[in-house]
């Protein structure tokens, strides 16, 4: 058996964070012969330990890869290298990057994708699927009781309602965009966090949207994930420049790269 690779990051540039160094680290060896395509990496775990880092960075890594078209996700199995032909990276335009137009624009394509995502739910999904997404629904307000900003249950919970369409492209899409949607919901999550108000809408729109599906209601499903994002829309429209000068404007300049903050 041919040894594994042996995974380095200290012979990299010290300039950036150590998600950069360990995506360019990974990336070097995808595009060069210790993981040719077609090829499965190891688990998240396996890597985190081999570069010696957590796997929140590691998830970070292979999440940008993803974005770039290098690797891709196939349900129940694993990572595995893309043909080195393929030449899909999604990228969004540096020069709107960091602004509320970034997001919105980025909200928008949400919009457009998951309004449709919500309606094939109703229509398809079975009852293990069903309870997947309450679960998942669930989780987000448990994630933010411990203290967390949601961010990672609420894309749980819209990647559940893609897998419930079955129609596996629809969550590879959202997974090649996932850096992307990521750094938009961290901008419209924290805004949102700063209202208990807020915080109410969102769990009504959720809970709306669940609801839909669980009914096989299709028009109503289709219109409560088309309302819940273009409420998210407005509401992020409202933000201060206090909002945008910190926590907010930090979040949307990661649209260019994803997971820097």
């Amino acid at each position: 058996m041919t040894p594994s690779p042996k995974f380095k990051v200290d012979r990299l540039t010290a300039v950036g964070s150590l998600a950069d160094r360990v995506t360019e680290a990974l990336t070097l060896l995808v595009r060069g012969s210790d993981f040719p395509p077609g090829a499965r990496l190891p688990s998240e775990k396996d890597m985190a330990s081999r570069f010696g880092v957590s796997r929140t960075v590691m998830r970070e890594a292979i999440s940008r890869l993803k974005s770039e078209g290098l690797v891709e996700s196939r349900q129940g199995v694993g990572i595995f290298v893309r043909d080195a032909k393929f030449e899909g990276a999604f990228r969004i335009d540096r020069s709107v990057v960091g602004s509320l137009r970034s997001v919105l624009q980025v909200v928008e394509l949400r919009k457009a994708l998951e309004a449709e995502i919500a309606a094939l739910a109703a229509e398809r999904c079975t009852a293990t699927q069903m309870v997947a997404i309450q679960r998942a629904l669930k989780q987000i307000e448990k994630s933010v009781g411990v203290g967390s900003d949601g961010v990672d249950a609420d894309m749980a919970f819209h990647r559940s309602i893609a897998q419930a369409t079955g129609n596996p492209h629809f969550v590879a899409l959202m997974e090649f965009i996932d850096p992307f949607l990521r750094s938009a919901m961290q901008v419209t999550r924290a805004y949102e966090a700063g209202s208990e108000e807020l915080l109410r809408q969102v769990r009504k729109e959720h809970q709306t949207i669940v609801d839909a599906i669980a009914a096989h209601d299709t028009v109503a499903a289709h219109a409560a994930a088309r309302g819940h994002l273009e409420n998210a829309m407005r509401r992020i429209s409202s933000a201060d420049q206090n909002f945008w000068s910190g926590e907010g404007g930090r979040h949307a300049n990661t649209l260019t790269n994803p997971g820097a903050a």
